[in-house]
């Protein structure tokens, strides 16, 4: 009875079905990240060369998974909010247009790292030592097949989410980490293949998800289900309103990623034990986000559909009540990992160099980040889900060149401080961007956009 109050209709999502969206999400980023940590574990055995490989290849995965995806993300709010505004057909046909869209793009991509592997690693990092870069090849040439998997993946997980069913995508997640996890058992340890086994159990455990989450989309209930190969056929309407969120997300996330890229080269040249530290101190800080990332994901179809129904009102408590869930997860994520850190770096076979520059970083991270990564990457996708794609994208990049980037090579070449001063560039930039996304929502500009 209170909901109602709150608002002149009736309130279009209910504590349990926030609860029935949340969850499987919350289970789905741990899943997630547990993944890129028993890469980071298993590997470990191998020596801190094969770690340093995986950590320098994996920004440049990201960097290309999450350009990717945020095509699968233009498709989310796209259907979202043609589901709120209660038109199937079109909802249905911009199902199909996404599922091309990352077909085409996925491919190329693979097509191009697998050709060019070598290249592309001596460009990002520059000269760094042999044993790494032949690690960092493998695993690049191997990760590079797994794209198109890993787009259909996406695509698919971002239709279910749409609908408010994220339980697909979490069971995916789960089976996908049961095979990463026992395929770097066999590979890594049953037959000694180091690197390559762990990118190779990589590799299987995103295939079977695309393959299950496609399958699911196909099912005969579900409305968004693609029924013939002429829906595939390219609409230039709907792509269009794709890319007005996809393209300005994505060079966020690319413009972000490299960044992020340029500021691992300069970890690079802090050596092997900067390097291993810094990819444990990305592992573990990935953790302490779960809560963050999972309620970033919620707000796509949640603001959605809100908005694709004209209730800007609930729109606007959605977003606040998730961001306040994140903050509250988020701080407590962070104060546990801060007091098991100097247990939890000994799990990683670190050099006692390593392991000190890791406890280090990882407490500062902890401390920003209750208070700046919400506010820096949960409500942005509030104000994505109106449609105001540019304005998140416009800050993100100035915020991350300006502060991350050239504050991180001052603090390390001027100012001397190593592996700390790359992230307290970062944790700069998240304060810019929380005052900048902080008053764009509270403005309410960001619900005036017209997406459908």
């Amino acid at each position: 009875m209170k909901e109602k109050q709150k608002f002149e209709n009736t309130p279009m999502f209910s504590k349990q079905d926030l609860i029935h969206l949340i969850w499987p999400l919350l289970l789905e980023q741990f899943l997630s990240v547990s993944m890129g940590m028993a890469d980071t574990l298993m590997v470990a055995g191998v020596g801190e060369a094969a770690v340093s490989s995986v950590s320098l290849v994996d920004s440049l995965n990201i960097l290309i998974i999450q350009i990717l995806s945020a095509l699968a993300t233009g498709g989310a709010v796209v259907s979202s909010q043609y589901l709120g505004h209660k038109d199937l057909k079109r909802a249905k046909k911009s199902s199909a247009q996404l599922y091309c869209v990352l077909g085409i793009s996925t491919v190329t991509v693979m097509l191009l790292v697998m050709i060019c592997s070598r290249m592309i690693l001596r460009l990002v990092f520059g000269r760094i030592e042999d044993d790494v870069m032949s690690f960092a090849q493998i695993y690049f040439f191997i990760s590079a097949a797994s794209y198109p998997f890993m787009g259909f993946y996406n695509a698919g997980a971002a239709l279910f989410r749409a609908q408010g069913d994220s339980k697909v995508s979490m069971r995916a997640s789960l089976v996908m980490n049961i095979i990463n996890i026992c395929g770097n058992a066999l590979f890594i340890y049953g037959f000694h293949m180091g690197v390559l086994g762990a990118a190779l159990a990589t590799l299987l455990g995103r295939v079977f998800a695309a393959v299950w989450v496609t399958l699911r989309h196909q099912k005969s209930d579900n409305p968004l289900r693609i029924d013939s190969f002429a829906e595939l056929h390219p609409d230039g309407s709907l792509i269009k309103r794709i890319l007005s969120i996809g393209i300005p997300s994505g060079l966020e996330n690319g413009m972000f990623q490299i960044g992020k890229l340029c500021v691992s080269s300069l970890t690079s040249s802090l050596g092997t034990a900067a390097i291993a530290a810094n990819a444990v101190a990305n592992t573990i800080s990935g953790i302490a986000n779960i809560p963050g990332s999972t309620m970033s994901l919620s707000m796509i179809p949640v603001v959605g559909r809100c908005l694709g129904a004209g209730e800007k009102k609930q729109a606007k408590y959605y977003a606040r009540l998730l961001t306040g869930i994140a903050m509250a997860g988020i701080a407590t994520s962070n104060i546990i990992i801060c007091l098991l850190i100097p247990w939890i770096s000994t799990l990683f076979n670190l050099s006692p160099e390593a392991t000190k520059m890791c406890i280090t970083v990882v407490r500062w991270f902890n401390l920003f980040s209750i208070f700046f990564w919400t506010t820096s990457f949960t409500l942005p996708n509030a104000l994505r889900s109106g449609g105001d794609a540019k304005f998140t994208m416009t800050v993100s990049i100035i915020s991350m060149w300006l502060f991350r980037v050239i504050l991180s090579y001052f603090f390390v070449l001027k100012l001397d401080m190593g592996l700390t001063g790359v992230w307290f560039g970062m944790f700069i930039d998240w304060i810019c961007r929380s005052l900048c996304f902080g008053v764009r929502f509270l403005s309410g500009k960001w619900t005036e956009h017209k997406v459908i």
